[in-house]
């Protein structure tokens, strides 16, 4: 499928991608009782990761993209939490856990740099504004 838009070419974003489908797949063994619960809470959580990296991408300035981002985060953190209380409650086998806590880890790592990149970015662009008053 042909990218249509620039957050399809983020390696954040197809990592982002690909995390929520496996946590989608996890989930259907998760039992039915959890499922307007814990089942909803994490789609929800790591659905929100993926789609806040798009929609910052969409934002005109950097700063804006960088917020963003750093909501993208917390939903990871939030994902992340779900899965410790799953594996808690006897839901997740220790290898699924290790799987996505591994994911997490890199998703984590790389969101970081996508904020950095984008904090410097923000700032560089108003040291030229500032210059050029």
């Amino acid at each position: 499928m042909k990218a249509l838009f620039s957050f399809e070419h983020l390696e954040v974003w197809k990592l982002s991608r690909a995390f929520c489908n496996r946590i989608h797949l996890i989930l259907q063994k998760f039992p039915d009782s959890e499922k307007f619960n814990l089942i909803s809470q994490i789609q929800r959580a790591s659905t929100s990761i993926a789609l806040n990296i798009a929609e910052g991408c969409s934002r005109s300035s950097f700063k804006e993209q960088a917020r963003f981002t750093e909501v993208a985060y917390g939903s990871l953190m939030e994902t992340y939490c779900s899965i410790l209380l799953a594996s808690d409650f006897g839901y997740l086998e220790e290898e699924g856990f290790t799987e996505l806590s591994n994911a997490i880890s890199e998703l984590s790592n790389k969101l970081n740099a996508l904020r950095n990149s984008q904090l410097k970015r923000a700032n560089n662009t108003s040291t030229i504004k500032q210059l050029n008053n």
